[in-house]
């Protein structure tokens, strides 16, 4: 059952909204999700007796949290990402009020947001890639060798759609039959190219950007646009998403998917998941590692499938 909640609770939050909206310029739907969330907090509190900030202590942000992940009469449990949604307003809520003087501590300090569940890496067949690729070199226009270049690159390579589109050409002789790549934090790493990648590269720069290139300033960048430009990271999501289509790939591809397959295949071939880092530019291991669990995922349907007695008849 919803609670009147106390004028000094509606004040301290309705400050705080007006904060967001005129000094954090935060968008309005935004402001409606943390109203919303807050409008509950505040029904939390008043239930239990709670008149103003500064009588809140841990113990009921904590129990808040616990309510958000049990749900009640009026509200089903939530999931741990919209719970821990929740709880960032809180806590933006109990810091305001402690630097405008309203408290004189925070409560929310130390209670942490539940953790998300970890969120596998999207990989596609070995196929499905070979057919999107198809698909975009098809008719061997400029654009075309272009788009086929581009996308043996992303999966050639795993570079991130950014570190693709900011290839210059020298870039793709850094070494032979090999890529320099500038990842995040300007860090560069050199990546072998197989020779799928570098024959639709090579096929690009002798027969598809000079054609490109002489429509506009050309410059140093190994991607053009239709104008001679740089190629921008939505014109490359855009060649991906007209290869899915013509490919009939029914599933939702990115560019990030053929990074991930990109790793999910080498782990899949028995490479080793630091050599996989580095070809990644992953800073932690701990981040690669995230590619093994879709490994022993593909590993337990093949066993499923193919052992006599992994399954009881």
């Amino acid at each position: 059952m919803s609670a009147d909640v106390p004028p000094p609770l509606q004040r301290a939050v309705d400050a705080y909204l007006d904060h967001l909206a005129v000094e954090r310029g935060l968008a309005p739907n935004t402001l409606a999700s943390y109203r919303r969330d807050l409008r509950r907090y505040l029904e939390h509190l008043a239930r239990t007796g709670r008149g103003a900030l500064d009588e809140v202590g841990e113990a009921d942000v904590a129990a808040f949290l616990a309510a958000l992940r049990a749900g009640d009469d009026e509200h089903p449990p939530l999931a741990a990402g919209s719970a821990a949604r929740a709880v960032v307003a809180v806590r933006g809520l109990h810091r305001f009020a402690l630097r405008e003087g309203q408290t004189q501590v925070d409560p929310s300090r130390d209670v942490r947001p539940p953790p998300l569940p970890r969120r596998l890496p999207k990989a596609i067949p070995v196929e499905q890639v070979g057919a999107l690729i198809a698909a975009a070199g098809a008719d061997g226009t400029p654009l075309a060798l272009r788009d086929r270049a581009l996308l043996e690159l992303l999966y050639g390579s795993g570079a991130r759609i950014s570190e693709a589109v900011g290839l210059d050409v020298d870039d793709a002789h850094a070494a032979p039959d090999a890529l320099r790549l500038s990842g995040k934090g300007g860090k560069e790493r050199v990546v072998p190219l197989g020779s799928y990648a570098q024959e639709a590269l090579d096929a690009y720069l002798v027969r598809g950007r000079p054609a490109l290139a002489a429509g506009g300033t050309g410059g140093p960048a190994l991607f053009l646009n239709a104008r001679g430009g740089r190629l921008s990271r939505q014109s490359a999501w855009a060649v991906l998403r007209r290869a899915t289509e013509r490919a009939g790939v029914a599933v939702e591809v990115s560019p990030h998917t053929l990074r991930h397959s990109f790793a999910t295949h080498l782990l899949d071939g028995g490479a080793d998941v630091r050599v996989v880092q580095e070809l990644l530019g992953h800073a932690s291991v701990t981040t690669t590692q995230v590619y093994t669990l879709v490994t022993v995922d593909r590993l337990r349907e093949v066993y499923a499938a193919a052992h006599p007695r992994a399954l009881r008849a």
